[in-house]
């Protein structure tokens, strides 16, 4: 798709078009679930930016792909527009992020207690992209209170976020960098 202006003054009034060309405030649940989704999308494009070239990145780089059909699917009111092929994810990809969750965990040593986001500067972006899909994920159940959605769409951000935890925990152990296991410093 050739972008032939950025700006059109359309939504000089708070309102933007949807896929199918229905109008809507710039507020709306649906345009804080996809907006959210593209926030994640924005993150994950800095994480990948930050990671040597391999398997991982690569990997992210698909991600990012793939959002962009989770972003047209959720642009879409299903009860007024057909979904668009380009709306639906490629078949497979939950099931390889879920493969990708157990490889990983494979390769961890086994830890008790929860972790404090952090570590290198890519584990930590990796951790500040998992919290901003957990976002996504709330305003995608919020969307689907009042709206129609396609299962797989909520099913994927899910296990991605899954995925973002077991990636930062890899990403330190890879580089020998120890988690932090939270204290509670209020006893």
């Amino acid at each position: 798709m050739k972008i032939t202006k950025v700006y059109t003054r359309g939504g000089d009034m708070g309102k933007t078009s949807l896929v199918g060309g229905q109008r809507v405030s710039k507020a709306s649940v649906r345009l804080e679930a996809y907006g959210t989704v593209d926030e994640l999308n924005s993150h994950l494009g800095l994480l990948a930016a930050m990671m040597a070239d391999g398997e991982d990145k690569e990997l992210i780089i698909r991600i990012q792909n793939c959002l962009f059909n989770v972003c047209t699917n959720l642009a879409t009111d299903q009860e007024q527009t057909p979904l668009y092929p380009s709306a639906h994810l490629p078949e497979g990809e939950i099931e390889l992020i879920e493969q990708k969750v157990d490889e990983i965990m494979q390769l961890l040593p086994e830890r008790q207690g929860f972790i404090l986001p952090g570590g290198t500067k890519e584990a930590a972006q990796a951790h500040v992209c998992r919290t901003v899909c957990r976002r996504a994920e709330r305003r995608i159940v919020a969307l689907a209170e009042v709206a129609q959605i396609t299962p797989s769409v909520l099913q994927y951000v899910n296990r991605l976020s899954d995925y973002l935890f077991v990636l930062a925990k890899k990403i330190n152990f890879n580089a020998h960098h120890s988690e932090i296991v939270w204290q509670n410093v209020g006893r």
